[in-house]
This record gives C-alpha cells, structure tokens and sequence, in this order.
C-alpha cells in the first residue's frame, strides 16, 4: 500500500509525525530561527535527516555541523543530538530502527 501526505498539511507541532504508527518513524521539524531541539537521544535507532529549507547547526555527540538545504546527514541515534536553527528550517527526519548484528 502507498501512502501520500503533504508535509505542509501537518499539524503545527516542531515535531510532526508524517506517518503515525508506521515505520519507519518519519518526523517533519520545523524550527524558527534561534530555536533549539533540546540535547536527546535515539539509542534504538539509525537517523537521516535532510534539510529542506534553511540552514541547521546540527550537534551530534561531539560533532558540529552546519547542514543546509538541499544536504542529508546520517548518524547513529545513540549520539546525543540538539539541533539549532541558524534561520527558519525544515527537515525530514527518518528513525529506522537499529538491525542487531550477529
């Protein structure tokens, strides 16, 4: 089954679930300018975020980067993880859950 939905038709929550009840868990985040995403963490995940408008400071563990639109970055979402809206963002966020590895 396919399913379709419009990003800008979701609620006005920072953290709009696209999918509810699916996976993988797949998350709209819109952040005004000078807004932060408290430090968190994903520990049964694996995290790809891309930047679909505006420009993110993205800290991750002890890693800062800068992602704009039109960049992805993937990491492991037993990081800790805060980003920071250096101007009006979105992002699509997918949490695809951790395979254990024999």
């Amino acid at each position: 089954m396919t399913t379709k939905r419009t990003l800008a038709d979701l609620d006005g929550d920072p953290t709009a679930v696209v999918f509810p009840g699916a996976e993988p868990k797949t998350v709209r985040l819109t952040l005004d300018e000078g807004e932060r995403v408290a430090p968190h963490r994903h520990p049964d995940r694996q995290v790809v975020l891309a930047v679909l408008d505006g420009r993110l400071t993205l800290d991750v563990g002890d890693e800062t980067r800068r992602v704009e639109a039109g960049e992805t970055v993937r990491f492991d979402g037993r990081q800790e993880v805060s980003p920071f809206a250096e101007t009006d963002a979105t992002a699509l966020l997918v949490l695809a859950r951790r395979v254990p590895v024999d």
